[in-house]
């Protein structure tokens, strides 16, 4: 088999064009993923894989996608899927716990949006056309509601004991050095995800964005930094982010809190050791590593954060799934050295993470796959919906200052919360409504 393609011309921004086809009803599951100029939208599933931790058969690494991969009855394919957190502990040789640890999907059909073009793909010929009647004749829009569902940030319990609990093991004799833990928020009513979707985006500053309703996981989110970018050419790129200030909107106070992160011992440091070990896990699958990019600073949504780009060649003997599984999870959203913080991390937060904190992917039959680190997300599972940050734990954090950063990071996501239809009764915080209205289509 192989994908029939049809080339149009965009009449809408790719925003709205991924909002439209998410609410159409054309399938039964979907992704959506933003990759800097391109918006891709995938629906159905002409081949899907699931993996928990019996099909992972004690292996550490991923040669069962790959096989899979190599299966399938489609050329020209591109995948999209998601990994939970937990598919780590399973790579390090730790029990990941029951639960799915990654889904991955060949749409039947395809539209993906880049610089006033639009191409539409499928394999069957009347699913073909149906997209591309659908993409051509935009309908009616109908604007998000100005309200917004109301979150309460602060901590009713025990971030700030978990963080001082994480301190004892950092000053012990084990050999942890960084660990990022984090808190959920509950949203009290069901959301519309595909219009938090639209306003969280029309608000946030993200390296990737994604709309999920996929292998039984549904999420929008706003990810501020990449796990993995392999080309083609099998170069590889890693962005961790680590080291965080608040973002105000008065360009004085941010210029201020810029200052102040770029010259936080903790804060610089928590970057560097995080760096290092990036670059150690590049160096494990690739040659001509190094550092092309160190601590700038990057802005997302409501925070700023210390960023850098770690760089390598992929080795002739590696494929790109073992470039990821040497990476996932991000260092930064983890601990370090890894296998010993995730049973800390399980002990301390109470519950498994599911994809929070792991990666919405793509690949396809270049080699090529692009992982994004699922933070600043909303997560929706049968209409129970919430929020969770993490910070970074270092030897010389402070309780009160970590959990203030969890709710700096909470920010870039809790304003924009749109309750679900027919939902009454929920409590609201007025809407933010900028020059351009935010709007989706039925």
């Amino acid at each position: 088999m192989k994908y029939r393609e049809i080339q149009l011309p965009a009449t809408e921004e790719p925003l709205m064009l991924m909002a439209r086809l998410a609410r159409s009803g054309l399938f039964g599951q979907y992704a959506v993923y933003e990759n800097g100029a391109e918006w891709s939208f995938a629906g159905g599933a002409l081949a899907e894989l699931r993996l928990d931790r019996d099909s992972l058969d004690g292996t550490r690494d991923l040669v069962a996608v790959e096989e899979w991969l190599a299966s399938l009855p489609v050329t020209g394919y591109r995948a999209y899927g998601w990994a939970a957190f937990e598919l780590g502990a399973a790579l390090a040789g730790v029990d990941p716990g029951d639960g799915r640890l990654l889904c991955l999907a060949v749409p039947a059909g395809e539209v993906r949006a880049e610089g006033g073009r639009v191409l539409v793909r499928a394999v069957d010929p009347e699913l073909l056309e149906r997209l591309a009647r659908f993409v051509g004749a935009p309908g009616e829009p109908v604007a998000v509601p100005d309200g917004r569902v109301g979150a309460a940030l602060d901590d009713p319990g025990g971030y700030r004991e978990a963080v001082a609990a994480v301190l004892a093991h950092l000053h012990g004799p084990g050999p942890l050095e960084k660990v990022i833990l984090s808190r959920r928020v509950e949203v009290p009513v069901p959301l519309d995800l595909t219009a938090t979707y639209v306003a969280g985006r029309r608000a946030n500053t993200p390296a990737r964005s994604f709309l999920l309703d996929l292998g039984g996981v549904q999420a929008a989110g706003f990810s501020p930094e990449t796990v993995a970018e392999i080309t083609g050419d099998r170069r590889v790129v890693s962005r961790p982010l680590a080291g965080t200030r608040a973002r105000t909107g008065a360009p004085a106070e941010d210029a201020r809190l810029r200052a102040d992160l770029l010259g936080d011992p903790k804060e610089v440091h928590e970057h560097a050791v995080s760096v290092k070990l990036a670059l150690e896990e590049l160096a494990a699958v690739c040659d001509e590593t190094y550092v092309a990019e160190y601590m700038t600073v990057e802005e997302r949504g409501t925070v700023q954060h210390l960023a850098s780009a770690v760089v390598g060649r992929l080795r002739a003997d590696r494929t790109p799934w073992q470039a990821f599984a040497a990476l996932f999870p991000a260092v930064t959203a983890t601990g370090i050295p890894k296998a010993p913080a995730y049973p800390l991390i399980r002990r301390l937060e109470g519950r498994p993470r599911g994809l929070y904190a792991g990666a919405v992917l793509t690949c396809d039959a270049s080699g090529a796959l692009d992982a994004a680190l699922v933070l600043r997300t909303v997560f929706q599972e049968d209409g129970h919906c919430w929020l969770q940050a993490g910070a970074g734990i270092v030897r010389q954090s402070r309780p009160a200052r970590e959990h203030e950063e969890t709710c700096e990071k909470l920010r870039s996501v809790a304003g924009h919360l749109v309750p679900g239809a027919g939902v009454s009764g929920a409590p609201e915080i007025p809407g933010q409504v900028g020059a351009v209205s935010d709007t989706v289509a039925p």
